[in-house]
């Protein structure tokens, strides 16, 4: 399947990775984005992110996970940092028990 950058050059799609192979998936979605992957999603970010999305996805409902992703991605590109964007999602979850 051929898809459009956002510059509108075509690019081959991705054959689909294995769990390990995450890393191929960002690289082809931030360079067809025209980011930086280690500039916009660094390791550390991207655990802490993982970590909240998987705290959403038992807490709240899964749908919510790609959609709070997001709006912390709107949040961060309106000025936010993504630790605080993080941590202000975080505080939404429910308490333990809830």
């Amino acid at each position: 399947m051929v898809h459009a950058d956002l510059d509108g050059k075509s690019r081959e799609g991705v054959a689909r990775v294995a769990d390990g192979d995450v890393g191929i998936w960002l690289g082809e979605v931030a360079g067809a984005l025209d980011v930086t992957l280690e500039d916009v999603l660094p390791a550390a970010t991207q655990d802490e992110l993982l970590t909240l999305t998987g705290d959403v996805a038992h807490n709240v409902v899964r749908l919510a996970v790609p959609l709070s992703s997001y709006l912390i991605g709107v949040a961060v590109g309106r000025g936010a940092s993504p630790d605080e964007a993080i941590r202000i999602v975080g505080g939404l979850l429910p308490a333990a028990g809830e």
